[in-house]
């Protein structure tokens, strides 16, 4: 009987998890590493778009998913000081319809959650960073800042936007900072809160924009708050901020944002970094997924679900091919990299879009984006309609036939 790949996942975010899952199912011998003493992600919500759905639904995940999401109806362009109403997608019933799937809300702890139950115990090392990897002949080796290693079949590369896999295979160059910094906040919700409509409402402003949306059931509301600026951020999803911070970036914006922003209890801020898409992701038994390889812009609301979808069809040619690599890792990146790089590219596109900085250009973009609105509705605004139509689940190795 021919044994199952070793693995070895570096990073214990949602893609690292997701593909630590996916191949646990497989039966595979895979083991996953966390730098931090605990799996675990800061408080934040996050838009489990259907193409990220129909993977978590393969892989036993869709109730579970159910217990602790929130279903909107439709994402909302809203003007960012009169809340005039810019554009329309319905998605709580179009949304099975058209793309095999439902559309959620989720709280990012929670998806992390689903995920970690689907690792077993003793595939996982915690407070363990990964400092260097290398190859020797038909393995490849990671070594811990501790000392220790691991020797697999295959390491892959999950570390995040500053990966150090991903520096170690093609040198040490810094993810660019875009101009753009977020603000990110939950609050719990409380009494009434009739100015927070049941949707995901993006509010675009000059040079910014804000998204909010229910989260945990419609316990909680997030909040995404993206502001430009000339001054550097650290790339963090937990530097501190305050309320007072977050009121100051947006004064002047409609009443219902600046009462969302005065319940605000903790906030933290972020800066966007990003890259520009690679040609190739491997080297030899060494690979990169999700931010790692493609780190993108949060305008498409697209990180997790690439992460996602990439762990996915990794396990499935991993699957497929048994013991050759080099073929799995083939079809992986001709699988996957024409669609993160359409995606972080479009990403930044859409960064422009919602921040146009006069009051002509924006009016002149919300009259296309009604008047598409008109022809299809799911051809205006953030214009998604290929992104969730895709389906990872879908995706077929190339194997050779046996003669």
């Amino acid at each position: 009987m021919t044994r199952k790949l070793r693995v070895g996942v570096i990073g214990g975010g949602i893609g690292g998890l997701a593909l630590t899952a996916a191949l646990a199912q497989q039966g595979f011998d895979v083991r996953i590493f966390e730098r931090t003493g605990s799996f675990g992600e800061v408080g934040a919500g996050i838009q489990v778009t259907p193409n990220a759905v129909k993977v978590l639904e393969a892989m036993g995940l869709g109730d579970a998913l159910r217990k602790v999401a929130f279903l909107p109806q439709a994402i909302v362009g809203r003007n960012w000081d009169t809340a005039k109403e810019i554009f329309r997608i319905p998605l709580a019933e179009e949304c099975p319809r058209l793309y095999n799937a439902p559309f959620f809300h989720v709280h990012r702890a929670d998806l992390h959650h689903l995920l970690i139950d689907q690792v077993p115990a003793h595939a996982a090392t915690l407070a363990t960073a990964c400092v260097d990897v290398r190859q020797t002949g038909e393995t490849a080796v990671a070594r811990f800042e501790d000392g220790s290693e691991f020797e697999a079949d295959l390491i892959v590369g999950a570390d995040g936007v500053r990966s150090t896999v991903r520096s170690k295979l093609f040198g040490e160059t810094a993810p660019g900072f875009t101009g753009n910094m977020c603000f990110r906040a939950v609050v719990p919700v409380e009494g009434d809160f009739d100015f927070v409509t049941p949707d995901s409402s993006f509010w675009l402003g000059p040079k910014s924009h804000v998204v909010t949306y229910y989260v945990r059931g419609g316990k909680a509301v997030n909040i995404v708050a993206v502001n430009e600026t000339a001054d550097w951020v650290e790339e963090s999803w937990n530097a501190p901020s305050s309320r007072e911070e977050l009121l100051a970036a947006f004064e002047g914006w409609h009443p219902n944002l600046i009462q969302l922003f005065e319940r605000v209890e903790s906030v933290f801020k972020w800066g966007l970094f990003d890259r520009d898409p690679m040609p190739a992701w491997s080297r030899g038994r060494i690979t990169l997924l999700g931010d790692a390889a493609h780190p993108m812009l949060p305008f498409l609301s697209q990180g997790a679900a690439m992460s996602i979808e990439d762990g996915y069809v990794l396990a499935r040619s991993l699957t497929a091919h048994g013991s050759d690599v080099a073929s799995a890792l083939r079809d992986y990146e001709a699988e996957r990299l024409p669609r993160t790089s359409r995606v972080q590219l479009e990403s930044r596109e859409r960064g422009r879009t919602y921040h146009l900085p006069t009051r002509f250009a924006q009016s002149k973009r919300d009259l296309i984006y009604q008047f598409k609105s008109w022809l299809n509705p799911h051809a205006s605004g953030i214009q998604a309609d290929w992104v969730y139509s895709y389906n990872a689940t879908d995706f077929t190795p190339r194997v050779a036939a046996v003669a």
